[in-house]
């Protein structure tokens, strides 16, 4: 029976427990160029005592871009500065994916190359905020993409997970979930096509499968992690028949091999509560590899899931943001610091670096 503390393989590698620092945007990458810096690599070496660290999501284009001042992986001084991050996190024995991340129609035309409208499946608002460096502003309507641009789309994609490799990640993660771009084609909701990106489920999961082709020639498929939100209607998205969808979307990603399934259990950030109907047991079956859980776990909980074998590894969100030694804490039923909402987006070294170890703590 395994614990939450027992070493993993995740393909050819070893994640020395089965604690997951979840994917937190954060927004303080440079805001010129949306570059990670030195205070970045600090905050990511502090917590690689992980058995995986997720990055933040990460823009694979200037158009994927939804939030001021959070990093992309598409231009060379992005690269570089993601390499001071990885090799910062190797250097503490850490393993770090990143997730790559189009936002789709979640963004404003003040954060698009040229003031353009942000793109989606369809030109239908996603009735949402986002901040664009200077407060909340209501996203802007998209404008659908034409079919010709797919290809564009999927390149996009691959040239990041090139751009991930030459930074030094250990992998990557598709950010399918939330109500981006991915997510957006998924559901008949945001997705009101009627060429072959539309209409049937069968359809709406192509660009799905085109894009985890996309990565999979780039990284060995054991290398590359999904995240899906299935039940969660973050950023205004739905679905007429989510166990459906997602269903054939798990489906899709399975064929790949992939070497995790990592899903958002209910609402995003919110309540563990599903719909009627929905069973995410029955999800995670149609799936071979390792399965990640995410959303609401404390300790108690965690302990039990892995001990039940209903999940192989588990990610924690804002106990990670608060706490850079959580493994530490958890193995020790240590008390946790408490996190900070105020300064969980934008700012510097308050809120993002300067939380204490549990040592630290101690020694006051």
């Amino acid at each position: 029976m395994a614990t939450l503390f027992d070493p993993i393989r995740l393909g050819d590698l070893e994640l020395p427990n089965r604690v997951v620092m979840a994917p937190l945007t954060r927004n303080r990458a440079l805001a010129d160029g949306d570059v990670p810096h030195a205070l970045n690599a600090e905050y990511y070496a502090q917590r690689a005592g992980a058995g995986l660290l997720v990055s933040e999501g990460s823009q694979i284009s200037p158009e994927g871009k939804g939030y001021a001042w959070t990093p992309g992986i598409h231009s060379a001084a992005q690269v570089e500065g993601w390499r001071k991050i990885t090799d910062a996190v190797h250097a503490r024995g850490g393993r770090i994916f990143i997730q790559l991340w189009h936002v789709g129609r979640v963004s404003h035309t003040s954060l698009q190359p040229d003031g353009q409208a942000p793109v989606g499946p369809s030109a239908i608002a996603a009735e949402t905020r986002t901040f664009d460096g200077k407060g909340f502003v209501e996203t802007s309507t998209p404008r659908a993409l034409e079919m010709g641009e797919i290809a564009r789309i999927v390149e996009d994609y691959r040239k990041a997970a090139e751009n991930a490799r030459d930074a030094g990640f250990d992998g990557v993660e598709l950010h399918a979930a939330n109500g981006y771009l991915i997510d957006q084609f998924l559901r008949d909701g945001s997705n009101r096509r009627e060429d072959a990106y539309g209409g049937p489920v069968e359809n709406r999961v192509r660009l799905l499968g085109e894009v985890l082709a996309a990565l999979t020639d780039i990284w060995p498929a054991s290398r590359v992690g999904i995240r899906f939100s299935p039940f969660s209607n973050a950023n205004g998205v739905e679905d007429s028949a989510p166990m459906a969808t997602f269903s054939h979307a798990i489906r899709k990603a399975n064929e790949f091999g992939l070497g995790y399934l990592h899903l958002v259990e209910g609402q995003t950030g919110g309540p563990r509560d599903l719909p009627e109907g929905a069973d995410i047991g029955a999800l995670r079956r149609l799936f071979d590899g390792i399965y990640m859980a995410n959303n609401g776990y404390d300790r108690d909980l965690a302990l039990r899931t892995v001990e039940s074998g209903e999940a192989d590894l588990i990610a924690f969100g804002k106990a990670f943001i608060a706490n850079p030694d959580l493994v530490t804490r958890l193995r020790k039923a240590a008390p946790l610091n408490a996190p900070e909402k105020e300064t969980f987006y934008g700012g510097g070294a308050e809120g993002y670096t300067d939380y204490p170890t549990l040592e630290e703590t101690k020694a006051a």
